[in-house]
């Protein structure tokens, strides 16, 4: 079994061990003791270099304990000179510690615990046990934001210490790990047993920014950033809501409300625009009908393909072509396979659409329905669109 050296000190970037390679794959090597932490709750793996072969991956073998270090290279057995991803491992730290005393915060002032956490490349994630927040949630985030970042600013020491049972803890989450227990203490904030690494103090963390939350399997995920993380996306959201409020050449502190004001004058113009709209449908609908000569049976038909399926405005057009009376609308959206097809019939037309479009449908092998005034359905190709349109036409006229 390896040596753990970050258990007791997260601030190791450097040492030296003794190398082994794996059997029958030298780019595997083994160190008697590492400060390489590996892939283990929610806390990805360090990254380095042994020697001169750059880590690539760093693992626990669950079978032995051994830590298992996946170089780009071969790496001499023997003594090797190991040097931690600094930046990497005070960014995880930082981040892990961060999601203790969120979780804290969560707990104790909201009610809120943490079942899960994820810490990934850019932003790390707290599952919260529950489906929603309850009241406002931005204000909830907030208000556990403005917490966490006063846990922070206490800075609280951050201790670890190692307990053969759980007498006299109070861990915020239980455990179900057996034998010594690993537990890192938030000075008068939180106790939980964790084998991840962790800054020294509270005030390392630097920052905690809450972001946006998303509904999973039944639980609510909150992400969030620490320390340089949450100053390079404050930075991003500032730059890009400036980039807005010069673009509508806005105080910035006035652009939510003139942007709230636009989207409902937009809205506004969008219900107007539709509603203009299908007016002018229904005129053309009643312009065609007009211009449509009867056939013999006194029925004014209309055949039209179209590029898509009928929209609002279609149909509308359609209805008002049948509505004048003595009319049939046929419309067929040729883009795709199956092809959308719409019939409609007047009222006083020898045809009702429901019934003539399935003895359509059935030439055509398609399928759908409808009333005697409109009818929907489906075929499956080019084909089967002209035998349905072949069927429409001899009841057209009438044989």
């Amino acid at each position: 079994m390896s040596s753990r050296l970050y258990y007791d000190d997260s601030y190791l970037g450097r040492f030296h061990a003794t190398a082994e390679a794996g059997a029958g794959d030298p780019t595997l090597v083994y160190l008697d003791r590492t400060a390489f932490y590996p892939t283990s709750g929610g806390q990805p793996h360090d990254l380095g270099r042994l020697g001169e072969a750059q880590v690539v991956e760093v693992s626990e073998e669950s079978e032995d304990g051994r830590i298992a270090h996946r170089v780009d290279r071969a790496v001499e057995p023997g003594w090797v000179q190991c040097e931690i991803d600094w930046p990497r491992r005070f960014d995880h730290m930082r981040q892990h510690t961060g999601q203790h005393l969120l979780s804290a915060v969560l707990t104790d002032c909201f009610a809120l615990p943490t079942v899960s956490f994820h810490l990934g490349a850019e932003v790390s994630t707290i599952d919260l046990d529950v489906a929603k927040l309850k009241g406002d949630p931005a204000r909830v985030l907030a208000d556990a934001e403005r917490a966490a970042n006063d846990v922070i600013a206490g800075n609280h020491p951050v201790r670890v210490s190692y307990h053969e049972g759980r007498e006299g803890l109070r861990l915020r989450k239980p455990s179900d790990r057996d034998g010594v227990l690993r537990v890192v203490t938030i000075e008068d904030v939180d106790q939980s047993a964790c084998g991840g690494t962790h800054v020294a103090s509270t005030g390392e963390v630097g920052a905690v920014l809450l972001r946006k939350t998303d509904k999973t399997r039944g639980n609510l995920r909150v992400e969030f950033l620490c320390g340089e993380r949450a100053v390079r996306q404050a930075r991003a959201d500032y730059d890009a809501l400036t980039a807005v409020a010069r673009h509508f050449s806005s105080p910035l502190e006035q652009t939510p409300a003139l942007v709230a004001s636009l989207g409902e004058r937009l809205a506004e113009a969008e219900r107007m625009n539709r509603k203009l709209t299908l007016e002018l449908a229904v005129i053309r609908g009643r312009e065609l009908h007009a211009a449509t000569a009867p056939n013999a049976r006194g029925v004014r038909v209309v055949i039209r393909e179209t590029a898509a399926a009928p929209g609002d405005d279609v149909r509308a057009e359609a209805q008002a072509f049948v509505g004048a009376g003595g009319a049939a609308v046929f419309l067929a959206a040729c883009a795709g396979e199956p092809s959308a097809v719409l019939l409609a019939t007047s009222p006083d037309a020898p045809l009702q659409a429901g019934p003539a479009l399935r003895v359509a449908l059935q030439a055509g092998g398609g399928r759908g329905g409808g009333n005697a005034a409109l009818a929907q359905g489906s075929v499956p190709n080019a084909e089967a669109l002209v035998r349905l349109r072949q069927s429409l036409e001899k009841q057209w006229a009438g044989e």
